[in-house]
């Protein structure tokens, strides 16, 4: 899916019925600063051995405008980036990380208003020396993103849409997004109490 525009007007969570839990990252992963903007983009993935992050500093001028870059951490001991490279990646039209490792420098990239989500904060920068292929499949919160995969992030969580399958997502969301918006809080109230009660009563629960 070349044009990934629509899915910026989908929640996290309309994706994540969507596509179910094997999508959806892991809730240690969360945005570093608040309120975070939604992020929506196409995956360029980046693989970091514990302790390095030579290639997220490579990814950053590789990347297309409009990537999120996603990376697998070796480790949450060392920091993957600081302000520096968030601000150049900012430059560059990256519209942000999303990571199961750490940054640095975080009053530096909330004043830029660059998105990261990540798991944490550490002052001690990783060396530079690991050389690994770019924008390969990854595994990052436990979910496998391959390049060009979509994903959305904001504060209510990480979901990745597989790319062969954007296009039936995006337009299954976005019935779902309408069909609920059209619904009141006392139509959804009245089905709920139905289903719940109907559960209730197939287990054996007395009235």
């Amino acid at each position: 899916m070349d044009d990934v525009s629509g899915f910026e007007g989908i929640s996290p969570t309309t994706l994540a019925d969507v596509v179910g839990r094997t999508q959806v990252m892991e809730a240690r992963i969360r945005p570093l600063w608040t309120p975070v903007p939604r992020v929506a983009g196409p995956a360029y993935t980046v693989r970091c051995p514990p302790g390095d992050n030579l290639m997220l500093h490579a990814a950053i001028h590789r990347a297309a405008p409009g990537s999120v870059i996603v990376i697998d951490a070796g480790d949450a001991d060392y920091a993957l980036a600081g302000g520096n490279v968030c601000a150049v990646a900012q430059r560059r039209g990256i519209a942000g990380f999303v990571t199961n490792g750490v940054i640095r420098d975080l009053a530096e990239v909330r004043e830029l208003g660059f998105p990261v989500f990540a798991t944490g904060v550490v002052p001690f920068p990783g060396t530079k020396q690991a050389v690994t292929p770019l924008n390969r499949a990854i595994r990052c919160g436990g979910v496998i993103v391959c390049p060009g995969d979509v994903v959305v992030a904001d504060e209510e969580g990480i979901v990745v849409t597989p790319a062969l399958s954007a296009d039936e997502v995006l337009a299954t969301a976005r019935a779902k997004a309408a069909k609920e918006a059209a619904e009141t809080l006392d139509d959804w109230e009245a089905a709920h109490r139905a289903r719940i009660d109907e559960i209730l009563a197939d287990q054996g629960y007395p009235g």
